[in-house]
């Protein structure tokens, strides 16, 4: 199947990642229908979709008309079954419980026409870990949009070994189509490239946090205003191709012995879990949250991404 023929998409699940995965697809002109089992969570899904396409707007992103007919292009379905009955392409996007979306994939084995092809939105599990005992194993694998996804540009294409190089390119040339900017990965290894690299730097954040070296606040601070400004121009390599390997090989084998290397995690995170501080969604976690600093952070946000994506 040719990306061309890509006309009619499902998004299994409703929630942070749901809406905006389905609004990309339709501001390309392809029809989205969003499943939940609740109708409840379906018109909230409903409900962002419509909020983010208004963003859009005030971005500069898309016209009105533009977004409105996206908008309707985009259906609300509780039934498995007749969610999936058109769908060319199927992205699973919902809780990282991986029995869960075992029991998904089956489910959409027996349910979709022949052609599908089935995708995850996984940020971390490997493909092969819930695709292995499907039949249609050869068109299946992650597609892992970062969050907002109607922002951001990347989207990491993950294949299993059983996943035919006709998928791979469908794929590539579909997110192509939609202006998005496909990493496609060599082979599956746990978090893919992009949870890795987030993990990897949380890791390291959160043991300066812990050992009273700076305050959460002072490393987002450092973070905002010297590499994360780098970072959105130039990738790591990119940048330390200037610096020169050779000062970086010292500077590596210095520090590296000194940096956090524990594979659990880390205690400043499992306090904050344990005592229900989860962060905007309860309005504290190392941070405290309003609705309207919640809402001034997702602007900013926002605003940035669009600004920076005349120089990426």
């Amino acid at each position: 199947m040719t990306s061309e023929k890509i006309k009619h998409t499902t998004v299994v699940g409703a929630g942070l990642m749901g809406h905006g995965i389905a609004l990309d697809f339709a501001l390309a002109g392809i029809h989205s229908v969003i499943h939940s089992r609740s109708p409840a969570s379906i018109q909230r899904g409903l409900d962002k979709v419509r909020s983010s396409a208004d963003q859009l707007v005030e971005l500069g992103k898309s016209t009105a008309v533009e977004a409105d007919a996206a908008v309707d292009r985009i259906t609300g379905e509780d039934k498995l079954d007749a969610a999936v009955a058109q769908a060319d392409l199927v992205i699973e996007s919902v809780y990282e419980d991986l029995s869960l979306k075992q029991e998904i994939f089956r489910e959409l084995d027996e349910l979709c026409p022949q052609h599908t092809i089935l995708a995850s939105n996984t940020s971390g599990f490997m493909p092969s870990s819930f695709t292995g005992d499907i039949r249609r194993s050869d068109k299946a694998l992650v597609m892992h949009y970062i969050n907002p996804p109607h922002l951001i540009p990347s989207v990491e294409v993950v294949p299993t070994v059983k996943t035919s190089c006709e998928t791979i390119a469908t794929v590539k040339r579909l997110l192509t189509r939609l202006g998005k900017r496909p990493i496609v990965l060599r082979k599956e290894v746990p978090g893919f490239v992009l949870s890795r690299l987030q993990m990897a730097l949380l890791r390291e954040a959160c043991w300066l946090v812990e050992n009273g070296v700076a305050e959460a606040r002072d490393v987002d601070s450092a973070l905002r205003n010297s590499l994360g400004r780098r970072w959105a121009v130039a990738g790591v390599f990119e940048i330390l191709e200037i610096a020169g390997w050779d000062l970086l090989a010292k500077v590596a084998s210095e520090l590296l012995p000194h940096m956090a290397f524990s594979p659990e995690v880390p205690s400043v995170l499992k306090e904050i879990v344990e005592k229900g501080e989860l962060g905007v969604k309860t309005s504290k976690g190392l941070y405290e949250w309003t609705p309207e600093s919640v809402a001034e952070l997702k602007s900013r946000i926002a605003r940035a991404l669009v600004e920076l994506e005349k120089w990426s």
